[in-house]
Formats: C-alpha cells, sequence, structure tokens
C-alpha cells in the first residue's frame, strides 16, 4: 500500500482498512503520506575533545535523510534528558553551529552518569520513556557513551519487544579510557593519548633542565580507572633511552613498592631526575584501589582521587627527592586544541555510521573502528552487537606492558602511535580557540512531570 510503512503505527494501518485500502491486495483508494520519525540524541558519562564531532556528525547525517528521519531531539543531560522530557531541538541549531560541533569540545548538550535500572524492578522508568518517546514521536535512539551507556542504550532496544513500542536503539562509542570491546579504539582517546605524551614530554624537557639543583621527581596522574591505556599514551613521549617517563604505573600491574623505589632512585642517579605516569586506579598488592576515597558516583564507580600526590610523597618520605605533581584530570580530555586528526576523523565517522545503521534498520548495534593495518594505519567501520559491548572492559593486554611492569613493549607503540597521529587545529579568535555555544531551544512539553 503506497505510503504505508512497516514501521507504521496500529492507527495509521486502522485508517488505511476504514479507507478500504487493500494493502495485501495490491491497492489503496486512498494515499497516505507518512511523516518520518523523530530521532533522540543523548551524551553519556565523561565527556571528550571529539565527542561533540560525533554529534555534529549525526545531526548531518540525519538531515540529509528528512524522507526517513524527522528532527533530531537531544536530551538535555544525557538520559536525564528523555525521563524529565527535557529535550531539545536541534532543527532550529544554524547548520553553522553544527558544523562547529567538530572543533568544539566537551558535551553541547549535556552529560550525566546515570544508569537505567532493571526493567523488573524499575518499571515505571521505561514506561516513562515510552510515553515521552510516542509525545513526540521518536522512532531512533542514539546514545553516545562508554560501557554504561551501552547498557543504558541496550535496555532501550528491548522497549520494542517488552512493551510493545517500536525503538531503534543504536550506542555510538565514546571514552576516553579506551576500554570498550570489539572497537579497536574509542573516539576520545586518541586525543587524550595525544595530550598526555605531549605533556609528560615538555615536563620532562623541563625537570630535566633544573635537576641539577632542583626537582629531581615529577609525577602526572591520569585517567583510567582499570585499564592503562591512557598511562601507556605517555610512554609515547619516550622514543630513547633515558627519555620522559622513566616509569609507568598500570591498573593492571599490582604496585610494588620495593621494587618502584629502586627504579626511581637508578633513574635519577643514571639520568639526573625520574618522570613517572601513574593511572588513578593503581592497585597494590591485595588489588585494593589506593587512591579510593570511598564515595561512589552515580554509576556506582568508586570515586577516585589523589595518588599522584601519594606516589610523590612516598617517594619524599623514602629517598627525599624534591618533587612535583600535576594531575592532568579534566584538562587531558578537553583538550580539543591539540587533538589528534585522527581521533576527530574517526568520531566523525562513527556518528555518521550510526544513522546509516538506523536507516538499515538495525537495533542494538553500535558502529565499530576495525584497525585493518598498522602501517600505513588503515581502518574501516564494522558493526558490534550490544549484547557483547555493554558492561564488558577491555583491559591493556600483558604483552603491551614490558617484563618488569613499569613501561610499554613495541607491540603497544605500534598500536597507540597511530591513534595521536595529525592535528585538527580548531579556529582561533584572539589568540584562544574559538568554540561555539549552541542555543538549545527547549522542546515544548507534552507530559506530566517526572521525577528521577
Amino acid at each position: 500500500c503506497p505510503g504505508l510503512r512497516r514501521r507504521a503505527e496500529i492507527p495509521l494501518a486502522r485508517r488505511h482498512r476504514q479507507r478500504g485500502c487493500h494493502p495485501r491486495q495490491g491497492f489503496c483508494h486512498t494515499r497516505l503520506i507518512m511523516t518520518p520519525r523523530n530521532a533522540f540524541y543523548a551524551q553519556s558519562g565523561g565527556v571528550t575533545a571529539v565527542i561533540n564531532a560525533t554529534a555534529g556528525a549525526l545531526i548531518e547525517a540525519a538531515r540529509a535523510h528528512p524522507d526517513q528521519i524527522g528532527k533530531v531531539f537531544a536530551g538535555r543531560n544525557g538520559i536525564i534528558g528523555a525521563l524529565t522530557e527535557d529535550l531539545i531541538d536541534t532543527s532550529l541549531e544554524p547548520a553553522e553551529n553544527i558544523a562547529a560541533l567538530r572543533h568544539t569540545p566537551a558535551g553541547a548538550f549535556g552529560s550525566c552518569r546515570y544508569k537505567l535500572k532493571s526493567l523488573e524492578t524499575h518499571r515505571a522508568q521505561y514506561e516513562r520513556l515510552i510515553e515521552v518517546f510516542r509525545a513526540h514521536d521518536i522512532g531512533y535512539f542514539f546514545y553516545n557513551g562508554g560501557g554504561d551507556s551501552a547498557d543504558t542504550c541496550l535496555k532501550v532496544s528491548q522497549l520494542s519487544a517488552t512493551l510493545g513500542y517500536p525503538i531503534q536503539a543504536i550506542h555510538v562509542p565514546k571514552t576516553v579510557d579506551n576500554d570498550l570491546p570489539i572497537t579497536d579504539c574509542c573516539p576520545g582517546f586518541g586525543s587524550v593519548a595525544k595530550y598526555v605524551a605531549i605533556s609528560m614530554r615538555e615536563a620532562g624537557f623541563d625537570v630535566a633542565s633544573m635537576a641539577k639543583t632542583s626537582t629531581k621527581v615529577f609525577v602526572l596522574e591520569v585517567m583510567g580507572r582499570h585499564a592503562g591505556w591512557i598511562t601507556a599514551a605517555c610512554g609515547l613521549a619516550a622514543e630513547e633511552a633515558g627519555q620522559a617517563p622513566h616509569i609507568l604505573l598500570f591498573p593492571e600491574i599490582p604496585f610494588d613498592e620495593t621494587a618502584f623505589l629502586a627504579r626511581v632512585q637508578e633513574s635519577v642517579e643514571r639520568y639526573g631526575y625520574c618522570a613517572i605516569g601513574v593511572s588513578e586506579g593503581l592497585r597494590n598488592p591485595q588489588g585494593a584501589l589506593m587512591a579510593e576515597t570511598g564515595a561512589r558516583d552515580a554509576f556506582g564507580h568508586a570515586q577516585l582521587g589523589g595518588i599522584g600526590p601519594m606516589i610523590a610523597g612516598l617517594i619524599k618520605g623514602k629517598l627525599n627527592y624534591k618533587y612535583h605533581w600535576a594531575v592532568a584530570d579534566y584538562l587531558q580530555r578537553a583538550a580539543r586544541h591539540i587533538a589528534s586528526r585522527t581521533d576527530v576523523e574517526q568520531a566523525v565517522a562513527l556518528g555518521k555510521a550510526a544513522v546509516e545503521l538506523a536507516l538499515a534498520g538495525k537495533n542494538a548495534v553500535m558502529p565499530a573502528i576495525v584497525r585493518l593495518s598498522d602501517a600505513p594505519y588503515r581502518w574501516e567501520i564494522g558493526v558490534a552487537d550490544l549484547k557483547d559491548v555493554a558492561n564488558v572492559e577491555k583491559m591493556m593486554p600483558r604483552h603491551f606492558i614490558t617484563d618488569d611492569g613499569f613501561g610499554i613493549t613495541e607491540a603497544c607503540r605500534a598500536y597507540l602511535a597511530p591513534l595521536i597521529e595529525g592535528e585538527d587545529y580548531p579556529p582561533y579568535r584572539r589568540g584562544l580557540p574559538d568554540y561555539v555555544r549552541l542555543n538549545n531551544v527547549a522542546v515544548a512539553r507534552k507530559c506530566p512531570d517526572f521525577q528521577v
């Protein structure tokens, strides 16, 4: 029956029958023009230097198919925006603003750390999602985030089967921790890796020039709760023996105080100084997080902080070397001004691929990076099932870490090096990056209030 799509809701099919149409017999008395269903997009978890590049590419790709996707509504502050019906109408944003998202860091629509509970125990949450989706005719759900976000997206993808609402849910990968499975790397990681490698190299030059009469030890604390990918990236700064960093401390390797202090002393005596990269998720020999504060975030993860000064204090107390320490913290994930071009290009490609998967009728999947070769670096877009992604963490392979546990191997360097290649500088104005701030016009609410 012309115009009657498979995804049409029952009232539309009933309207055809009332008009005497017989789709199975191949004719229709009245042509029914369908309005394309709208899409929901949201950002989740810690933001990155390139998550907005993904958002911009996804919105542009959706705009290129007005006959299949209506408006793209962004959730203000992630999935919370869907639950509270706090939606942003991206169709009101000028094309130049959407394009400028490519070079703007952080989350243009706001993010959140919020994980949907199980359908069995929190059915009201899912009924609320359907209420909001139905009110705004949302048929596509794009969730841009890490492992916990993949779990949320997987649960939303099941709404069609469990609660009878037609929805296609596509997870779009993002995480500076680089710990999503299946995908070769995660958008956001390449730029963080570039930032910490550059920072370590520059700090190494600084400390080396002052070591004779001043600072002997520099400690850089980087992100990485369970996986040491960012710590490993610090190692890219050293291309010859003696260059910073001299020691890397990974979450995958239990901290050995005696061996560590001996290596620090050896580095100072041999090179005049010692530069150290340490993951926030460093663990003691018993497997406990050394910098756990006792607090928990909204995802239920232990709140970490302070391993950098802890390691520096240990060195001072045991070896009495003068030290400095720094915590890269938000600086590493917001540094769009020196983002990796590879990272930006992959972020854009995944945003476009998410729309293509939705238009192809896919559900409960994630576009993924597939590495074809290291040198030259070649990659393509593949597809992963969300059931294989949600709540799974990809750790550093042991063969990426040297036998002594304090450095990276050539295999690790071959994996990491292409991910920081190339520059993709933002435009500058008056000496500063010229980032865009969206208008983020709210969509009129149609549903009752809902408390999260």
